[in-house]
């Protein structure tokens, strides 16, 4: 009797593949993904609000520390040429007799009066120029939380946009990576939490412009005979 080969395998209990089920994967994983591209737009929403005003208030800290400095500043010359004043009039005092000696210590008194109350509000206006200053520290560390949250949810977008087109869904769960993230980072902004990456946001910050100009105000020094463009 002849056997065939065929006839001793089982036959599979897996059915293939159909087209319906194929296209019933493809909406569910599409479906998941507009779900969370909605929700993740909406956040990134919120966020931009309340990033805007951080902004303003950060332009508006940096204004003030910059008319107080200034500030600071009048006050302090107002006191150095006091100070000056004192001197001179000290300095001539000596050459005059004991009763022109008097009117001049009557000026040098006044002129001191001028001098110590600059010095004072020097003082006071410095410290309102450095609260100035960390107001806007303060400020610009939940601004690099809003920041680092816009720049991951945008990364997440994107890939699930890539997800949409390819249907892998690994690039799903990839996704929410940067998704997590950005997550997080916005609700530290918005609840004012203290999570901030400081190797990540001072690598993100660093101007590298300045590197290459440096390099060539080095090169200029070094070198006996710098080119002149």
């Amino acid at each position: 009797m002849h056997i065939n080969p065929i006839d001793l395998v089982e036959p599979e209990n897996d059915e293939p593949e159909t087209s319906a089920n194929r296209e019933k994967r493809k909406s569910r994983l599409n479906s998941a993904v507009a779900i969370a591209v909605a929700l993740i737009a909406t956040f990134i929403g919120i966020c931009k609000i309340k990033d805007d005003n951080l902004v303003q208030a950060m332009q508006q800290a940096q204004a003030n520390k910059i008319d107080d400095w200034a500030l600071y500043q009048a006050r302090n010359i107002r006191e150095e040429i006091a100070k000056s004043n004192i001197t001179q009039l000290k300095l001539q005092s000596l050459s005059q007799s004991s009763a022109v000696r008097a009117d001049y210590e009557k000026q040098i008194a006044a002129y001191q009066v001028i001098a110590d109350k600059e010095d004072q509000k020097k003082q006071e206006q410095k410290v309102i120029a450095e609260k100035d200053q960390t107001t806007y520290d303060q400020l610009n560390y939940h601004d690099d939380q809003f920041d680092l949250a816009d720049a991951s949810l945008s990364l997440s977008v994107s890939l699930f946009a890539i997800t949409s087109l390819s249907q892998k869904k690994w690039l799903f769960y990839l996704a929410l990576v940067p998704t997590i993230f950005g997550l997080v980072m916005g609700l530290s902004g918005l609840l004012n939490w203290q999570l901030h990456p400081d190797a990540l946001t001072k690598l993100l910050s660093e101007n590298f412009l300045e590197k290459p100009a440096e390099k060539i105000l080095l090169s200029t020094r070094t070198s006996p005979n710098p080119k002149v463009f």
